[in-house]
């Protein structure tokens, strides 16, 4: 078993180019399969009377990626060997992708927009749809919805759409619930930014792909929301996690081949004493 490690970026690029190549270079440095970003217009995020209305979202305009920005990040990317995801969140947003991403992400907020669903679904490129805040009727009714319009390859996330997430309320169970009711892959979309979380959505519930929010340094506009990993913190765990995973092993119980010199060191059943008799002799000339 190996674990997708997905950093995602968000809105933490600040419109900065250099930083988006320093996030591609700091998810491969610690461990990441995938790097994600965000695509969308706060115009057609939002209605107008919440742009107009609320100061600190029509702020969020500068949280926008630039879309002259998706060569090179594509670019960086395969020179890093790593993947690059995205989030559209508008319509077009998907066409503007496909020529660089290698899958799509569908946000947990957008789960409910079919035509979004259909639209990725239509690329034949895999997708990625996070399950925050939905009932399963609802997860089931997007799945079909995918399904339907050509998805061959979908990966499901569970998630708390709370920013932080408290992990009292993660529910880390539903990965489980999510994997009997639609035999499809599952993931971890983690907003707590503790170690225990991902730990137990790992070792105890089998998720395959773990997503976190990233940052460089605490400068990133989401930063301050307390949901986002530094590469200090998470790189730890990644590499916990992966060290973990080598050590299942194949279950028979046999000595190891690190273990064959030790045998002969054990008490011998005649008196107790180490080493074996057999090699007495031959420690003795030594």
């Amino acid at each position: 078993m190996s674990i997708h490690f997905v950093a995602e970026v968000s809105s933490n690029h600040n419109q900065n180019l250099d930083r988006c190549l320093k996030f591609i270079d700091a998810s491969a440095e610690i461990g990441c399969s995938s790097v994600k970003f965000q695509l969308f217009k706060i115009k057609e995020l939002f209605i107008p009377e919440v742009v107009s209305k609320r100061k600190e979202i029509a702020l969020r305009k500068q949280w926008e990626l630039p879309i002259s920005f998706l060569p090179p990040i594509a670019e960086h990317c395969r020179n890093r060997n790593i993947k690059f995801a995205c989030t559209p969140f508008y319509l077009r947003a998907v066409e503007e992708l496909f020529p660089y991403i290698d899958y799509y992400k569908i946000a947990s907020y957008e789960l409910l927009w079919s035509d979004l669903l259909i639209e990725c679904a239509r690329t034949g490129k895999p997708i990625v749809l996070s399950t925050g805040m939905a009932t399963m009727a609802e997860v089931e009714a997007a799945v079909n919805t995918l399904t339907v319009a050509g998805c061959s390859s979908l990966y499901l996330l569970h998630c708390c759409s709370d920013y932080p997430a408290p992990p009292e309320y993660c529910n880390l169970s539903a990965i489980e619930t999510l994997r009997q009711a639609f035999k499809l892959p599952i993931g971890w979309s983690d907003h707590t930014v503790q170690p225990g979380v991902i730990h137990r959505a790992v070792h105890r519930w089998d998720a395959s792909m773990i997503e976190f929010h990233l940052d460089l340094e605490g400068k990133g506009e989401e930063y301050a929301s307390g949901h986002c990993w530094l590469p200090g913190q998470i790189s730890s765990i990644i590499t916990a996690i992966n060290t973990g995973l080598k050590t299942d092993g194949t279950g028979k119980k046999v000595p190891t081949e690190n273990e064959t010199t030790e045998r002969n060191w054990r008490a011998d059943p005649s008196d107790g004493l180490r080493p074996l008799k057999k090699i007495r002799q031959e420690v003795g000339e030594k």
